[in-house]
């Protein structure tokens, strides 16, 4: 399996025009947490990862690897072993510099990531992203078909970078099964994205773009979110602070209460199973 996953991940490279490999020389180390600090300006306190913690988590034999472009850092992917031992990767952060972001370097390096633990008998990665975030989003559970697990209100407490200062830094946590079919055939360039042309909103947006809460009884129930929240919180905090809240209200509201994530479009959201098809066959039988 993992000869497969690395070929793929070959490809993705190949067809995003980086190389991608492992880093651990601490020069290359301070070029990739000179990196984050660019992708996540912040005070040093509220930096991703330190240089000290990306050198003792590679000599441990964790992950890190680096994406240039033209000989150009433009990316990098940053993760350690997780519980339970030996099964579990978390991916802690992967990111890339904006004028590189076109051109799927980020699709290619969690393609590197997933060969890497394979390699090594590992079965899952995790990572958390904000679920505001729609680029993100589908990347994560439509071209990478990994699946949200759990949401986190408020994860990290108050972050100061300028990425999430001042907005909260609610986090799903997804997983990533690493041999299922659905994500053997994203990483083969045939990802599924979800139609929600006939499923109901659980949230309403008004016309001037405020989001509120709808209750929906359907078996399938969908969660909108900003086209572009990162350009919303510079244009609008206030609305971007409403969109927080209101997807904190119904997603976590619905995941914590049983439901499922099961896909994401990008016109449409977060696609989600209120209740499975057994789930929903007792209820009408009752």
């Amino acid at each position: 399996m993992w000869q497969a996953a690395a070929a793929a991940a070959e490809r993705a490279a190949r067809s995003s025009g980086v190389e991608i490999r492992e880093v651990e020389d601490l020069a290359d180390l301070r070029a990739v947490h000179a990196l984050c600090r660019t992708i996540w300006p912040s005070d040093p306190a509220d930096s991703p990862v330190s240089l000290a913690e990306l050198r003792a988590m590679t000599h441990a034999g964790n992950y890190a690897a680096a994406a240039y472009l033209d000989g150009e850092l433009v990316g990098a992917s940053i993760g350690f072993f997780a519980a339970p031992v030996g099964r579990v990767l978390h991916s802690h952060v992967t990111g890339v510099v904006p004028h590189a972001r076109s051109r799927s370097v980020g699709f290619a390096l969690k393609l590197h990531q997933r060969a890497w633990a394979l390699a090594r008998g590992l079965r899952e990665v995790t990572w958390t992203f904000d679920p505001l975030v729609r680029r993100n989003a589908y990347v994560n559970l439509v071209k990478l078909a990994a699946r949200p697990r759990e949401y986190l209100i408020d994860f990290y407490g108050d972050l100061a970078d300028a990425v999430n200062a001042g907005q909260g830094s609610d986090r799903l946590l997804v997983a990533w099964d690493l041999t299922a079919p659905e994500v053997v055939a994203a990483c083969e360039g045939k990802p599924s994205e979800a139609d929600t042309s006939a499923v109901p909103a659980a949230l309403a947006v008004s016309p001037d773009g405020r989001p509120s809460p709808v209750r929906v009884t359907a078996p399938t129930v969908r969660v909108p979110v900003p086209d572009d929240v990162e350009q919303l919180r510079r244009r609008d905090p206030d609305l971007a602070r409403a969109w927080r809240a209101a997807v904190r209200d119904v997603l976590h509201g619905l995941m914590s209460g049983g439901a499922r994530v099961v896909g994401f479009s990008r016109t449409g959201g977060y696609v989600v199973e209120q209740w499975s098809p057994r789930k929903l066959a007792r209820r009408e039988a009752s």
